[in-house]
Order: C-alpha cells, then sequence, then structure tokens
C-alpha cells in the first residue's frame, strides 16, 4: 500500500503459535533502494513505528537511505489478530519481537540489513545479532540498553547529579523531598529537563519550585514524564498497555525499589501491579557483545540519564571494532536529534565510521527537526516567558 513520502506500508502474517494467535505484521519501507536496508528499531517498549517517525524516514530518504521500520507486535497497526482482538500477553515476547524483524527481512527479501535501534530499540538490536547473526551487515546502537543490572549506573548517575552533588540544584532537591513533595515526580520533573535542556533549566526549575510553587513548565514536564497508575495509550504513537509486559517480565521495569533517595525504579513503580513480574532477560548482552564480528557504532548523550553514558563506553569496550560518539544531548538521539543520528548511519552504512568521533561537534550542529527535536526549544521558550530563564 502506498503512503506519504514515497513509503510503502505492507504487512506480513505471523503464524499462529502456542503464545500468540495468527496476526498481519505491518511495516514501512522508504527511500531510495539500496545494497544494504537500515532497519531503524525505536524505543519503549511501546512506541509506533509507522505514523511517529514518518518525518525521520522523510529526513533519511533524502538523504539516500533505504530504511525499514517495523511496526511492533501488540501496537499500532500489528496491535490485533486476524479477528480483530488485541493480542494477548502471551504474545509479548522479546524473541517473538526479534522473529517479527527477520521475517520482514524475508518478506522484502533482504539478506542482511544495518541495524540502528535506539533505547529499547538497542536492546533488540543486539539481540537480533544474537539471535540472527547472519542478518546484520553492521550495527548503531543509540542510547544503549544493555542489561537489567545498569539500573546501578543509573541510579549512581541521578544521584550523583541531583542529590549529592553539594550545589544549588540538589539542595533544592532536597528541599522539595524534605518538605514532602512526592519524591518520584521530583525526579521525573527535574530528569526530563535536564535531559531535555541541560542543568541550568533544571535548576531554574527546582529553585522556582521551592519559592513559589509549580511553574508551568514544570507541570508540562511533569505529564511529559510522570507515569501514574493508568497505563498510557495513545493509538498509533504509544502503547504501553500490551507491550510493556515485556517492560516489566524481561527488563525489570518493576524492579524492587533500594530505599534510597531518587530512585529511578520508581518511575514505572505505580504500574507494577498491572504487569507480570519479571521472569529473566532472555540474553546476557554486555557477555555477548565481544562476540559481534560487525562494525559498530555506539551513540550516547551527555545528558543521558536512562542510559548513562558509562554503558555506552563499557559496549564500545567491549566490542570488537566499535566507535563512540558522544553528543551534547540527552536520551534517545533518534527522537531528540534525529538529523545527527541518521549522518551517523549515513557513515556507517558507506565504511566511514571511524571518522565519526571527529566528527561529534559537527553532528551536533545540525539542525533539530522532528516534533521530539523541538521539545527543548519550546521548553526553553515557555521556561523564559515564566522568568525561569534570562532572554
Amino acid at each position: 500500500m502506498a503512503a506519504r513520502h514515497g513509503e510503502r506500508i505492507e504487512t506480513v502474517r505471523r503464524p499462529d503459535t502456542s503464545d500468540a494467535p495468527a496476526f498481519d505484521l505491518t511495516y514501512v519501507r522508504s527511500g531510495p533502494r539500496g545494497a544494504t536496508p537500515v532497519v531503524i528499531l525505536p524505543g519503549g517498549p511501546g512506541l509506533a513505528s509507522v505514523r511517529p517517525y514518518r518525518s525521520v524516514r522523510r529526513i533519511a530518504a533524502g538523504g539516500g537511505l533505504d530504511v525499514v521500520m517495523v511496526e511492533h507486535r501488540g501496537v499500532g497497526l500489528s496491535r490485533t489478530d486476524l479477528a480483530g482482538a488485541a493480542l494477548p500477553p502471551s504474545a509479548m515476547r522479546i524473541l517473538a519481537v526479534l522473529d517479527d524483524v527477520a521475517a520482514v527481512l524475508d518478506h522484502e527479501r533482504i539478506e542482511r540489513a544495518v541495524l540502528v535501534g535506539s533505547s529499547y530499540g538497542s536492546y533488540l538490536a543486539s539481540a537480533f545479532g544474537v539471535r540472527h547473526p547472519d542478518r546484520v551487515e553492521r550495527m548503531l546502537l543509540d542510547s544503549p540498553l544493555q542489561s537489567t543490572a545498569d539500573l546501578a549506573i543509573e541510579r549512581e548517575r541521578v544521584r550523583g547529579l541531583f542529590w549529592d552533588a553539594g550545589d544549588a540544584l540538589s539542595a533544592d532537591v532536597r528541599t522539595l523531598v524534605d518538605r514532602g513533595e512526592d519524591e518520584r515526580s521530583v525526579l521525573d520533573v527535574v530528569r526530563a529537563a535536564y535531559e531535555l535542556a541541560g542543568l541550568e533549566l533544571a535548576a531554574a526549575l527546582a529553585r522556582r519550585r521551592v519559592r513559589r510553587g509549580p511553574p508551568l513548565t514544570w507541570r508540562a514536564l511533569s505529564a511529559y514524564a510522570t507515569r501514574d497508575e493508568d497505563i498510557a495509550r495513545i493509538p498509533g504513537v504509544y502503547e504501553f498497555d500490551l507491550a510493556g509486559v515485556i517492560a516489566f517480565r524481561e527488563l525489570a521495569y518493576g524492579a524492587p525499589l533500594d530505599g534510597l533517595p531518587l530512585d529511578p525504579a520508581s518511575t514505572y513503580a505505580p504500574l507494577a501491579p498491572r504487569f507480570p513480574a519479571f521472569a529473566g532477560e532472555p540474553y546476557d548482552l554486555p557477555a555477548l557483545t565481544p562476540a559481534f564480528p560487525w562494525p559498530l557504532v555506539v551513540l550516547s548523550g551527555t545528558r543521558d540519564l536512562r542510559t548513562p553514558p558509562a554503558i555506552a563506553e563499557r559496549t564500545a569496550r567491549r566490542a570488537r571494532d566499535a566507535v563512540l560518539v558522544t553528543l551534547e544531548n540527552g536520551h534517545s538521539a533518534l527522537d531528540t536529534h534525529p538529523v545527527a543520528l541518521l549522518n551517523a548511519v549515513r557513515r556507517l552504512v558507506r565504511g566511514m565510521q571511524h571518522r565519526l568521533p571527529d566528527e561529534s561537534g559537527v553532528l551536533e550542529r545540525l539542525p533539530r527537526r522532528g516534533a521530539g527535536a523541538r521539545l527543548p526549544a519550546l521548553l526553553e521558550a515557555m521556561s523564559r516567558a515564566e522568568g525561569l530563564l534570562g532572554r
């Protein structure tokens, strides 16, 4: 089926199994047909591929990239079985998602592809390399998610910035918590502000919250970042209600709190009763990464607090043939700086990835395009209008 921007939207029938009924898996392919297509796997679990990333694919096509994106099972156009009923929780398995990607490659007669994964998608990309190594030509991991054990790195980074730093921001955060503010909400807001716009905005928000109450920017970030007991579902965009089973059962989103302040595990804690308990990861990716034979680019944001740079550094260090590219950015360049990510992908496709570490400044200065990429500018404009930041 033809779509905008030269896209072609197709389905591939996934067979009935003991865990899932038969359903039509939807995917989209766009751009000029190249020798090595690029499969882009977004974050989540729960993010759709077809609708939210139209502008990304348009930019990619303009840069000559042949892109395939697979609508995650249980999400958007791949949500229902042949009778129109939502797929069951038993269908939500990482190994099944990996085989979905392989089925799309088979349907498109693609022998090998460049795998690009962001956040949760990076876990899928790496795991796809373990399960289907003969289908991978090259790989880029953006804000790599590698192990449930990396929660310890996330905790250390968050507390080091917002609780133990001994600066004005950490003092204000402590004041908010001490006077009874919801600790989880405080963390969600200052973390989102820091990742999206930097330390100055996070500090200004906390300072205003201490002195005058919640500014509009604080409320906007709270709505953006804080999870409550209602499972988020924006049809065709973000559907965590089904795909979230993977998050809890295989990626430990419901990890026990450690009892210390500002625990990142608290973000998804309200949803834990609605999902299965953690049963274990499908792979030990940090242990398996050294066996990857393909060229690898690891992309990391200096302000990433969900998959901190230490994870990216370890991943690049352990791989056989990897380059680490660090951007002044937050989490997921696919969402917050897609032009930079796609230019890195172009280098990788052309076998020029070893130039990328020296080109990080050039990548950072590229225009930020797309809805997610414009969010930092919108936040800064809101905060300036409120007098949080200087004009």
